[in-house]
């Protein structure tokens, strides 16, 4: 089986792309333990994680 990763082949894959879209600045949380305790000063970008939270 040929080795999929070496170095002559390497050109036959595409280039990586991706998508960041704006960030608005709006909002800040007002309690930054709650901040801290999300991993983020933005509440937008609360988003939630499925493993260890803080409390």
């Amino acid at each position: 089986m040929q080795d999929r990763m070496n170095d002559k082949n390497i050109d036959k894959f595409p280039i990586g792309m991706a998508y960041v879209p704006w960030q608005k600045f709006e909002k800040l949380y007002d309690d930054l333990e709650k901040a801290y305790c999300n991993g983020t000063i933005f509440p937008e970008l609360n988003k939630p994680f499925t493993g260890r939270r803080c409390v």
